[in-house]
């Protein structure tokens, strides 16, 4: 078998856990200091006999040490340190991070899969993801605290439950281990990234490792288009277990030790609790002790065998570099919600197994509402990111590995972005399945306070339009360089028509050769708060650049919100050239205007060009322009009616789907209000199929102008 390690630093990490030092070793083996300090440093290897004689004094086998595969276990047990209260008398009564987000595995996944994301190891090649959940009971339950020690963590969970702490974390915790003791069960969710730089660094420097597993608040993330910024994004792992426990298991991207597979912590954040008489702080690890620390009961990472790994539900698929958080006592409150009285009679474990299977529902969605941008390809781009999700009970296959299709979950969206990548958008829309481009302009501000100038950014504006799967229509979805889904906006005074989807590319996003991209990507970054789901003001936007910076944010909505507009109008020569002029033959311009007004009468503004079609839904799409004279009284409403035109007997009215106002004016109650000193006005009209008396096809349309709120038929 080949050896995990070079002998060396491998012997050298052994005498470290053993509280050995190399004079002490050289004694033991009747070998002088200089020939062990030669093994050491790797100038020379002992002889066979030596390598008995080292493993009978490391208490190990001759196999651990010719594999070196995994540590000795001379001293030094897997335990938990508790690290102690506070000798000020500080409490802390839960992880002010955690708070930060509900327990829910859409904001889980959300969050998890962002930061895979942001440590994507090969930028050429996708991350890959993959969420697991096992539904254990009965037998399964007790093996499994045996491997995390459960009688070492009971009397600090009976601490919470029985000294009458009220707090949130209390309550969390006492409904976990009413799961665990009387329904027999515990959820486990296992989230696996591969291509990803895994938890570099040392215990306690300045690293990924320490980053995760020891600190608050300390991201690591130096690369502006990172997607998480705040460091807060790994606290909803332990959110998310009701029993606040997250063990880990991280193949690294740079050896540590020597090493680099099977790197193993576990870390529990429960609130401050008293045990035995004596008062601990809240978090805990699970590892190996630390004989360098000075109470030597501290424990660190250990670098695990396969055995290990695999009762403790952690092993991975390959030695890809990337890591493995497993979640104990996994929960979701939207999954928990009963469907039905049918579940009244299921037993425990079929009511365990419903559960997991709604939350392997929702995940499978929120991976592709937040990520489908990652996930989409096109040309010479791969995607970013890959993910899955797979469901077990017991160890037997509950719901097979589902990839998560983000054309499924994003069809129109994902057409567009891959137009985009492949290079195939079109300048204006003149047909189903095509994807219209434009560009705005993004005035990024300059650093330290400078409210004048900035770096001209180039975003961009992709239109198509909407499948009949996608959720909701006529919005803008916005987005930066990890792609992942930002702002979700709809867009004000759209034409009325064909539905669309819009999406907005800024910064990295809109391309490697976009205009002041990186300034871009910089700004908007520090304009997210830590859910990473606006951009506005924040503390980070005020004190980098201006308490005004984000006015250019607002600048920019208006921007995307016209070049939307202005894509998805159908310009008036189409409206001649394409068949459609037949039907406007059809449409009759009616109303006041065509007949003589009493002079007491108020003027009405005059109808002044109708463009009309009959769109997919079989219903009349009407754009009007009106012309407003001198002395109309724009204080007074005019309500437009619609009316099929027959050959006899009085005209059926085709009453209003959609009003909407374009310019000029504002709907109220079915009436339009013209703006005060406006001399023309702009509307949108979509009829009602399901109060059609004939089909649109077989008549033609007669649009007219009535002063007041006229009601319709």
């Amino acid at each position: 078998m080949k050896a995990a390690e070079e002998f060396g630093p491998w012997l050298a990490r052994q005498l470290k856990n053993a509280g050995k030092t190399q004079t002490e070793l050289a004694q033991e083996l009747g070998k002088t200091r200089a020939a062990v300090s030669a093994w050491i440093v790797g100038r020379s290897v002992p002889r066979d006999e030596t390598i008995r004689e080292i493993a009978a004094l490391l208490n190990t086998d001759l196999e651990t040490i010719h594999t070196r595969s995994a540590d000795a276990q001379l001293g030094l047990p897997l335990s938990w340190y508790h690290r102690p209260a506070h000798v000020d008398g500080g409490r802390e009564y839960g992880n002010a991070a955690a708070f930060a987000f509900d327990a829910d595995v859409s904001v889980l996944a959300r969050e998890a899969t962002q930061n895979s994301l942001d440590a994507r190891l090969d930028s050429a090649e996708p991350v890959r993801v993959r969420y697991t959940l096992h539904y254990l009971s009965g037998e399964a339950v007790a093996r499994f605290r045996e491997a995390i020690d459960w009688e070492d963590l009971r009397p600090h969970y009976d601490a919470l439950t029985t000294d009458g702490q009220q707090g949130k974390v209390s309550r969390t915790v006492a409904a976990g281990l009413r799961d665990m003791y009387q329904k027999n069960h515990l959820v486990l969710l296992r989230i696996d990234d591969y291509n990803a730089t895994g938890l570099t660094g040392g215990d306690y420097e300045d690293g990924l490792f320490a980053a995760v597993v020891r600190r608050q608040l300390d991201s690591q993330k130096r690369d502006l288009g990172a997607g998480g910024s705040y460091g807060l994004g790994k606290a909803t792992l332990w959110a998310t277990s009701q029993l606040g426990l997250v063990l880990i298991n991280s193949t690294l991207s740079k050896p540590h030790e020597g090493r680099t597979e099977r790197r193993l912590i576990g870390r529990l954040d429960l609130p401050w609790r008293e045990v035995d008489g004596k008062e601990f702080a809240g978090p805990a690890w699970f590892g190996r002790p630390d004989p360098t620390s000075p109470s030597g009961e501290v424990v660190r990472s250990w670098w695990a065998d396969e055995e290990t790994v695999e009762k403790l539900y952690l092993t991975r698929e390959s030695a890809a570099p990337g890591t493995s958080f497993l979640i104990v006592g996994a929960h979701d409150v939207a999954s928990l919600v009963s469907t039905g009285d049918s579940e009244e009679e299921a037993d425990d474990d079929q009511k365990g197994e419903e559960v997991v299977r709604r939350m392997h529902r929702r995940l499978v969605d929120a991976l592709g509402r937040n990520f489908w941008a990652a996930m989409t390809g096109g040309g010479d781009h791969k995607p970013h990111l890959e993910a899955s999700v797979r469901t077990y009970s017991n160890g037997k296959l509950l719901i097979d590995e589902e990839p998560v299709d983000p054309a499924a979950a994003q069809p129109s969206r994902t057409r567009a972005l891959r137009a985009f990548l492949e290079g195939t958008t079109v300048d204006r829309l003149t047909g189903r399945g095509q994807v219209a481009r434009a560009t705005v302009r993004l005035n990024v501000p300059l650093h330290g306070g400078e409210v004048r100038g900035g770096v001209p950014h180039e975003a961009v504006v992709l239109v198509t339009d909407a499948e009949d799967a996608d959720d909701d229509h006529n919005r803008v979805v916005s987005m930066r360089g990890n792609r992942m889904t930002v702002r979700d906006s709809s867009v004000p005074n759209v034409p009325i028509g064909t539905p669309f989807q819009a999406i907005l590319l800024a910064g990295r996003a809109a391309g490697p050769d976009a205009l002041g991209a990186e300034a871009a990507e910089e700004f908007l970054r520090a304009s997210e708060p830590p859910e990473h789901n606006k951009w506005g003001q924040t503390e980070e936007l005020r004190l980098s650049y201006s308490p005004s910076a984000y006015r250019r944010i607002n600048t920019l909505t208006t921007e995307v919100n016209n070049a939307v507009r202005d894509l998805v109008a159908v310009p008036k020569a189409k409206r001649r050239n394409d068949g459609e002029a037949k039907i406007a033959r059809r449409l009759k311009v009616g109303g006041a205007t065509k007949r003589p007004r009493p002079k007491a009468a108020s003027a009405l503004p005059e109808l002044d060009n109708v463009d009309a079609l009959i769109d997919e839904t079989g219903a009349w799409s009407v754009t009007v322009d009106l012309r407003v004279p001198s002395g109309v009284d724009t204080d007074l409403p005019v309500t437009p009616v619609a009316k099929f035109d027959v050959r006899s007997g009085p005209r059926p009215a085709a009453p209003w789907k959609d009003l909407v106002a374009v310019s000029g004016c504002e709907v109220v109650d079915g009436a339009l209000r013209l703006s005060p000193g406006s001399r023309k006005a702009v509307f949108r009209g979509v009829t009602d199929v399901s109060r059609h008396p004939v089909r649109a096809q077989l008549t033609g349309l007669v649009v007219e102008l009535r002063s007041g709120k006229g009601e319709q038929a």
